[in-house]
């Protein structure tokens, strides 16, 4: 069931979406208050039944020097060549247990998982507080937390925690020479466009990503997370111009339009929850080399395992794959 347009119309879909005046000024000020905190990313050997990997227990200061919690692994076969792949996780979920995370180490790459501050009570669990959380009021869940504001916007936060994963994976001494690569699914889709515009990245690898072009969303899907600003905007009427205001921000159509690494999206075409419009706003818009992995029949669950095999492929025709 197509969930939105028809392909033919989705693949000339390129619509004109807000973009502040200060927004380039905005970032920058955002990481470099980020980056002025001292604090050293850790990476410590854990005692993991993870054989073929080593495991590492991640600590790096994120948004406001908070603690940003993450696992690292490292393949105990050196291959030469293996990019560090960053990835960010789904809507509500964190960074569980190392066993929920092998495939990108058992294909031969470095791996850092990012958890996700203040989620983790969706699907998986997490270890890293929002500390910075105002309490303003806001809708169930986190679209809205500090929306009044692009500063205390929490996924400002968020998208600055994911710029500085990059940093914390570009600093471990194994990522010498390695190129690194940003990805995740949904909402990691996003803050994997995100980091490859705020990071510098060598490729990225969005999963029918989501936080593109939300004034589209709210017109064609009702499903959560992005009902979660029509209940904000149906119970506070007169601050629905600021809530779009502040979201330009972080639109990932404006930071798609930013990012210049070779990407690889995806995009399914049954999808109400990231629709598929949105999805194509920000690929059409996107500035670097690009390509579209489309799956007709699918929902938010995109490609899957196929899709996973065409990451790696797209990573060999990039040459950001392992030696063999």
């Amino acid at each position: 069931m197509l969930a939105d347009l028809p392909l033919t119309d989705l693949r000339g879909y390129r619509p004109e979406v807000a973009e502040p005046a200060d927004f380039d000024r905005f970032w920058t000020d955002q990481l470099a208050a980020a980056r002025a905190h001292r604090a050293e990313p850790a990476f410590t050997l854990t005692d993991s039944p993870v054989r073929h990997a080593q495991v590492y227990d991640v600590t790096f200061p994120g948004h406001g020097g908070n603690p940003i919690s993450g696992w690292l692994l490292a393949p105990r076969a050196e291959v030469p060549g293996a990019a560090v792949i960053v990835e960010f996780i789904g809507y509500g979920g964190g960074r569980g247990h190392p066993f929920d995370w092998l495939r990108w180490s058992a294909a031969g790459h470095v791996h850092l998982v990012m958890d996700t501050r203040g989620q983790g009570g969706g699907w998986r669990s997490a270890d890293t507080p929002d500390p910075a959380d105002g309490g303003s009021p806001a809708s169930p869940g986190f679209m809205t937390r500090g929306i009044m504001d692009p500063v205390t916007h929490y996924y400002t936060r968020l998208f600055t925690d994911a710029a500085l994963a990059v940093d914390a994976a570009r600093s471990w001494a194994g990522a010498a020479d390695r190129p690194i690569v940003t990805t995740g699914a949904s909402q990691g889709g996003g803050l994997a466009i995100a980091a490859a515009h705020l990071g510098e990245v060598d490729a990225v690898l969005p999963d029918v990503p989501f936080l593109a072009h939300p004034v589209r969303a709210l017109e064609v899907t009702d499903a959560h997370p992005y009902r979660e600003l029509a209940d904000f905007c149906k119970v506070n009427p007169g601050r629905a111009d600021q809530v779009f205001a502040t979201l330009s921000y972080l639109d990932v159509v404006n930071h798609a339009k930013r990012a210049t690494a070779p990407a690889l999206f995806s995009v399914g075409l049954a999808d109400v929850i990231t629709p598929p419009s949105t999805i194509f706003a920000a690929f059409n818009h996107y500035a670097g080399p690009k390509d579209i992995a489309v799956y007709p029949y699918s929902g938010h669950e995109g490609g899957e395992t196929a899709h996973f095999l065409a990451q790696l492929g797209f990573l060999r025709q990039a040459g950001l794959r392992p030696v063999s």
